[in-house]
């Protein structure tokens, strides 16, 4: 599965201000996502969403995902740090 096609999926199911997925084998991908919809859930919740956004595919499709979820508040701390 082509990253892009894991970037629709994402944001079909979550409202972000940013999102960025790569994976050059199509298989083991990195997501980095900043939304609104992360304010007040702890990590896991913030990774249950992204697993139910992208269903299925979590079993047939991608094999390892590594997940980086911010709130916007949280990412532009980030940002300010480099």
């Amino acid at each position: 599965m082509h990253p892009n096609e894991v970037k629709k999926l994402l944001s079909a199911q979550i409202q972000c201000e940013h999102i960025e997925v790569f994976g050059e084998d199509q298989r083991h991908y990195e997501a980095i996502l900043v939304s609104d919809e992360f304010s007040g859930k702890m990590k896991i919740k913030r990774h249950r969403m992204i697993y139910q956004a992208l269903g299925d595919h979590m079993i047939a499709d991608i094999h390892a995902l590594s997940i980086k979820a911010y709130t916007p508040e949280e990412f532009q701390k980030l940002k300010q740090q480099d």
